[in-house]
């Protein structure tokens, strides 16, 4: 027979999508009344207007149908100013060290950082930072993503996120898609405005990115950096000295050059360089010949300077390759590269 503390026993396991913490742990089941099998409860959301509400309710409904409920019948409020500061204070708790610090900066903390470079814009940074992200969540990783490059910001629009990020007061929750968490300055500049800041602004905005964003548990979290070495390089690097680095670039002597200096960078602020990414490598047509549309060498040259070798050379994708605009299909031969880049050299299985 249902009573209302089975009903809290059988929705211990029913998680805030987007928090990934228990319904029943984050206080947010009220008011349960038991008639005969027949379940009357209240829930109250983090925010008016949550957009995993309709989650939120199946979730619920499906946990009592299973735990012997005849009828689900469910209400819907907010949190109060007061218990979203309580809830807030809580997350931020739970993300810092004693010492204040936040716990993913901690080396200690089992994140592996990975920034995604290059020595000019149009290379294709932005679009292997997302398809390794992607191919590492498929592998069963739990990844982040932080469109760090603030004047260039391109994530949220070439994996089509069109919903923003939930704030709760001061924290943000990031937006899932396919699988993996986004953050991005995109999400809070209105109609595509662009951003008009100077260092010390960029730098507050990363480390809020970085402090005040409740990631959860994370297995990686990759940085895709602006071009160059300017000041999101330079504070990125002493914000999380034990990054990783790849280096992406074309098959043009030009790009790769340019991108010798973003190397560079990397080995003085010694963060290590995992290798380079050659993207836009060749096009395959229907019959297997590839065509080197920006001729070859590039990321062999590059790779020579700074004495590391191409990890992974990624094609030029076909249309129906892509499930969007910019993801590529696993089973694609531009998605099976990054299979390959995520198993091979970050030997994830």
């Amino acid at each position: 027979m249902l009573t209302p503390q089975k009903v809290l026993e059988a929705l211990k396991h029913v998680e805030d999508p987007e928090i990934r913490k228990s319904l029943v742990e984050l206080n947010m089941i009220r008011n349960i009344e038991v008639t005969d099998g027949h379940v009357k409860l209240e829930v109250v959301l983090t925010i008016q207007g949550c957009p995993l509400k309709a989650k939120i309710e199946q979730d619920i409904a499906d946990a009592l149908k299973e735990a012997g409920a005849l009828s689900v019948a469910l209400r819907f409020g907010t949190m109060t100013q007061e218990e979203r500061a309580a809830l807030t204070a809580s997350l931020k708790k739970e993300a810092s060290t004693t010492s204040g610090m936040p716990k993913i900066l901690d080396p200690a903390s089992g994140v592996t950082f990975i920034t995604v470079t290059s020595g000019k814009g149009g290379v294709g940074k932005s679009t292997v930072t997302i398809n390794l992200a992607t191919a590492l969540a498929r592998a069963g990783k739990r990844v982040g993503i932080i469109d760090a490059d603030i004047y260039g910001f391109s994530i949220p629009a070439m994996m089509k996120i069109t919903q923003k990020p939930t704030m709760i007061n001061e924290t943000a929750i990031p937006v899932e898609s396919h699988g993996v968490k986004v953050m991005s300055m995109g999400f809070f500049a209105p109609n595509n405005d662009p951003v008009m800041w100077r260092g010390p602004m960029l730098n507050k905005w990363i480390r809020n990115f970085l402090a005040n964003t409740h990631w959860g548990e994370l297995d990686y979290l990759l940085l895709d950096l602006p071009p160059g070495t300017g000041d999101v390089a330079i504070d990125v690097a002493s914000m999380i000295p034990q990054a990783k680095e790849l280096i992406v670039t074309t098959p043009h002597n030009v790009a790769s050059y340019v991108a010798s200096r973003a190397g560079a960078m990397a080995r003085h602020t010694k963060h290590e360089i995992l290798g380079v990414v050659e993207n836009m490598a060749y096009y395959e047509d229907k019959d297997g010949e590839r065509k080197f549309m920006f001729g070859r060498g590039g990321g062999d040259m590059l790779a020579e300077q700074l004495s590391t070798e191409v990890v992974a050379r990624v094609p030029f994708a076909q249309p129906e390759d892509a499930i969007v605009e910019s993801v590529y299909d696993e089973d694609s031969v531009a998605g099976e590269v990054f299979t390959e880049l995520v198993q091979d050299v970050l030997l994830v299985k």
